[in-house]
């Protein structure tokens, strides 16, 4: 077969139209960033406090199996997630589920400091750098910061109150009989303030403070940047007419997997500074490495990633439906989803 010069000029043409047409293809592929100047900001913190309070009701059981199994002596209550999950449940009751549930709910606080000022900054190194990694990285190292700021003294108390039911005190305090003579949940969280405060002072309720911010910060400064590169990737390879929502839903959970496996010895060394009142974090390494070898890194990491996957899952379809709501009315028609 023969081509002659008109045949092969439409070939060009066309290979041509088609090289212009492809950048814009992937651009409609591409997820897009809803950033914090096309929010409508009464909308983004009326929702965001209820979508907040849900995902944390939902994960908190494995949130207390995790700590649990974290503080244990190598296997000496619980042999796994399940198993503590059945045990709990059948020794203490689904309540048992949710110690120290109540008090862990003003960790709301942290949450809308969290996400605030990850947009923030996120914002602010934007004009510094286009670059969605490098803003992700920062901005989620920030917000970790803040909301560690936030979070430890409520999460010293809370996982004091997880260790309750355990049938040996493995954390530092015993309750007495008389704990719940105010009503169990404000009797014993009433008692474990006050012990920590004889005790320690009230620099005890940021124990484990130093570990937090090593656990937390890489964690969120990693979880960000694989979010985006996770749904980016997975954007390539999906139709082009599914919608983003479903692709982040995806990228969410794969990212915090990442992050979480990445990051747990250091979560198993602030577990156990906050319960045992350890002051050494390098002290705390090396006696879990004598006692238990590496494998004790590992503790709670099927719990992390069982409670970070579903948590993800619910965090990135809960923010991004958030930020879609919340969008100011004039940007509606011009986002494709």
């Amino acid at each position: 077969m023969r081509l002659n010069l008109s045949d092969l000029e439409d070939v060009l043409d066309y290979c041509g139209h088609q090289e212009q047409q492809w950048p814009k293809m992937q651009e409609k592929r591409n997820i897009q960033i809803i950033e914090w100047e096309d929010l409508d900001k009464k909308k983004f913190y009326s929702f965001g406090v209820f979508m907040t309070l849900s995902i944390r009701l939902a994960v908190y059981p494995v949130t207390l199996i995790r700590t649990r199994l974290q503080v244990q002596r190598g296997m000496s209550l619980y042999k796994g997630t399940f198993d503590a999950f059945f045990k709990i449940l059948g020794t203490e009751g689904v309540r048992g589920l949710y110690r120290g549930f109540l008090v862990n709910t003003f960790t709301l606080i942290s949450g809308q400091g969290y996400i605030t000022t990850y947009e923030l900054v996120r914002k602010y190194v934007s004009n510094y750098s286009n670059n969605n990694a490098i803003k992700s990285f920062i901005a989620g190292g920030s917000a970790s910061l803040v909301a560690q700021s936030i979070i430890v003294p409520i999460d010293v108390i809370s996982q004091h109150l997880m260790m309750v039911g355990q049938g040996e005190n493995y954390g530092r305090f015993k309750l007495s009989a008389t704990a719940g003579k105010y009503g169990q949940t404000f009797g014993q969280t009433r008692e474990v303030i006050v012990q920590i405060l004889r005790v320690d002072g009230p620099r005890g309720f940021y124990r484990g403070y130093v570990a937090s911010l090593l656990t937390y910060i890489p964690n969120s400064a990693m979880w960000w940047p694989f979010y985006h590169f996770f749904a980016e990737q997975l954007s390539k390879w999906t139709p082009s007419n599914c919608p983003h929502l479903i692709v982040q839903a995806v990228a969410g959970p794969l990212a915090a997997a990442t992050a979480s496996t990445i990051t747990n010895p250091m979560d198993v060394i602030r577990a156990r500074v906050q319960v045992e009142g350890k002051s050494s974090i390098i002290g705390t390494f090396r006696q879990l490495l004598r006692e238990e070898g590496a494998w004790g890194m590992t503790k709670g990491l099927s719990a992390r990633v069982i409670s970070s996957a579903p948590t993800a899952l619910a965090l990135v379809v809960g923010y991004e439906t958030l930020k879609k709501i919340s969008l100011r009315p004039e940007l509606v028609d011009s986002r494709q989803w």
